[in-house]
């Protein structure tokens, strides 16, 4: 991706799983230009330390404002748990919109009291998941459960691969046995494989992502800035620091459509 003078939203998230709120945030301002990098040559984050997740999270960052980002969307739960203060510490006046585990919602919903979470090992060990659970989780029991790997294989891009299923279920046995009856996805590349969690944690659990949340607080800052809504065509463009090919899979699966794609070196 080259600088343009079009003004966009510049979407990151350590892999493929932010195309999901790409998704979200298209439908909600689809005449607006979005730029979107998957950090897939350095993910995984969520196994990674905070240092790590910081370094990386203001190298896309800063690479998405060197070509001319007028907002930026942080797609990435581990990102944002470690990185967002450090994001908006260092870019003071740029509009940052970024996603975290939707504990308050999930707790909203549950009927019997009994909530699961699948996030992964850094989301769950950050002080940040910590601290929601204390202000919204009250009397509600929440089961965290952290799913090393399973981004890993969402990666790959071909999400019917036994050894993800295989994931999931180890996942989602321990939620079961738990009897809850609320899960939320804790990672923005679960909603990827949404139909086997479902299938693995039966058709009375109810599941939760906060995609279209996060995608209705960007078109609120968006047209808050007076930004144009721009053009009746989209205007996408998908890069990543790792291999093209599950880029293309996964944003044709999540966008409906083919757009532009390429390497980029950050």
């Amino acid at each position: 991706m080259s600088k343009t003078n079009t003004p966009f939203i510049g979407v990151f998230d350590s892999g493929l799983g932010g195309l999901t709120v790409l998704k979200a945030v298209h439908a909600a301002l689809p005449g607006v230009a979005l730029r979107y990098v998957a950090d897939s040559g350095y993910a995984p984050y969520g196994g990674r330390g905070a240092d790590y997740i910081i370094d990386r999270s203001l190298a896309v960052a800063g690479h998405l404002l060197s070509l001319g980002a007028q907002m930026l969307v942080v797609a990435c739960n581990t990102a944002t748990v470690h990185a967002v203060e450090a994001l908006r510490a260092r870019w003071p006046q740029m509009p940052i919109v970024a996603i975290e585990p939707g504990i308050k919602p999930a707790v909203a919903a549950t009927t019997n009291g009994r909530v699961g979470v699948l996030a992964t090992v850094a989301t769950l060990a950050s002080g940040r998941y910590q601290a929601l659970l204390q202000s919204h989780a009250g009397e509600v029991l929440v089961f965290s459960q952290p799913c090393p790997g399973l981004v890993d294989q969402i990666e790959t891009g071909q999400l019917e691969r036994p050894e993800l299923l295989a994931l999931i279920e180890r996942y989602c046995a321990p939620l079961r046995e738990a009897r809850v009856d609320t899960v939320l996805l804790g990672c923005t590349h679960y909603p990827f494989v949404q139909p086997a969690i479902q299938a693995a944690l039966g058709p009375q659990v109810r599941l939760l992502n906060i995609e279209v949340a996060v995608a209705k607080q960007v078109k609120r800052l968006w047209d808050g800035a007076g930004l144009p809504s721009g053009s009746a065509e989209p205007d996408i463009a998908l890069s990543t620091t790792g291999e093209l090919a599950p880029l293309q899979r996964l944003g044709r699966l999540a966008l409906g459509g083919d757009f532009p794609a390429q390497r980029a070196s950050i």
